[in-house]
């Protein structure tokens, strides 16, 4: 059964603090007739401190799209490795081990994609499958998990590397000023995350189950605006209000596997914000430190994008993770409205069957799998 291992998470050196943000915004848009209301939902969304790839006086400079996304390839590339290769050990893997790289982003272009230029440059074999994952932006790594959780299934001994690299700062639109384009200059944090999915082995989430929801008619809710000056963030008010219509569909999700979504033992949901976790709770009746590794994430580093959920991951595994067996469950959520969720049991390392400890000491499975044509069933 395939295994959600460790990830490694990392972010910039650039540290940018509520305080400064608020001040930040007072002195920019002091004349703005609703900076009140602004100032306000900057406040309440928690972030305490968030990481930046450029100083604050850089970040707010605009030098032109073309610069900008440079910049995002020139720094993808020169801080991913060291995120993959710890990555790679926390699995027990090397790179000629990854049969499949996922990569997620939304804050930056490439093509060829970055996929190519890690095949190239980290030791990954030619025969490695590439999958970019860009337009489903703070959902995507729950897609990854997903896509990757399929592809193990389809085919037990392959092994899936995810990365994500979000360098939200980048999209910074100095005459953006509506009240969701300020709110989003105080929430949006960069970072950095991999992790990988074993066919075989490993210790961590075993994924059993995963699932997908569109929520109908919301595709203008949160999305991008695509202009000469590069990608301008658009988010509606009525974004938070989707809890309503996704937990009921996390509990049908749950319910012909019988599992109960209210009952888990862990739960690693995207902290797009305070009010989806408070509102997820109300639905489904779960106490507020039912989320604490998302409430961490969102405190410490503000909304990074699609690497949130890895980043709540590497908490459950700081605090020990749960007892071997626990039931739970990976969210993302983001633009469609989409929601990309995913159910597993905790796999202890000192607690593996016979089969699964020895496959773990020994290294990844020998390669007696077929050709890799057609990929069929679904977990």
């Amino acid at each position: 059964m395939p295994t959600l291992c460790r990830p490694h998470v990392a972010v910039p050196e650039h540290v940018v603090t509520a305080e400064e943000t608020l001040d930040l915004a007072r002195t920019l848009h002091a004349g703005h007739p609703q900076l009140e209301l602004a100032l306000r939902l900057i406040a309440n969304t928690g972030v305490r401190t968030r990481h930046t790839l450029q100083s604050l006086e850089a970040t707010l400079k605009h030098p032109g799209f073309e610069e900008r996304n440079l910049l995002y390839e020139k720094e993808a590339k020169v801080r991913l490795p060291q995120v993959i290769e710890t990555a790679l050990g926390h699995a027990e893997l090397t790179a000629p081990d990854i049969d499949m790289i996922i990569y997620v982003s939304c804050t930056g272009f490439m093509m060829p994609s970055m996929t190519a230029w890690l095949i190239n440059s980290m030791g990954f074999r030619p025969e490695t499958r590439q999958l970019p994952i860009s337009q489903l932006g703070c959902a995507a790594g729950g897609a990854a998990v997903n896509r990757a959780h399929d592809f193990c299934t389809a085919y037990p001994q392959r092994n899936v590397l995810i990365v994500a690299c979000e360098f939200c700062s980048l999209l910074y639109q100095p005459t953006d000023l509506g009240v969701g384009s300020l709110l989003s200059n105080g929430l949006f944090g960069d970072a950095m995350a991999a992790v990988v999915v074993r066919g075989q082995g490993g210790h961590g989430m075993r994924l059993e189950h995963n699932a997908s929801h569109l929520v109908p008619d919301t595709e203008e809710w949160i999305s991008y605006a695509v202009r000469d000056t590069g990608f301008h963030f658009q988010l509606d008010k009525r974004v938070p209000a989707t809890m309503g219509v996704l937990a009921p569909a996390m509990r049908s999700m749950a319910a012909p596997h019988g599992w109960d979504i209210a009952n888990l033992d862990f739960y690693l949901v995207h902290a797009g914000g305070p009010r989806i976790l408070d509102d997820l709770g109300r639905h489904l009746d779960l106490p507020a430190q039912t989320f604490r590794h998302s409430r961490s994430t969102l405190t410490e580093r503000g909304n990074i994008a699609s690497a949130v959920i890895f980043d709540a991951l590497d908490r459950l595994f700081a605090e020990g993770g749960t007892p071997h067996g626990g039931q739970g469950l990976i969210a993302g959520f983001g633009p469609g409205i989409t929601a990309e969720m995913a159910l597993g049991r905790w796999a202890a390392p000192h607690q593996l069957g016979s089969a699964a400890a020895e496959a773990l000491a020994s290294g990844p499975a020998p390669r007696t799998c077929p050709p890799l044509t057609v990929v069929g069933g679904r977990a």
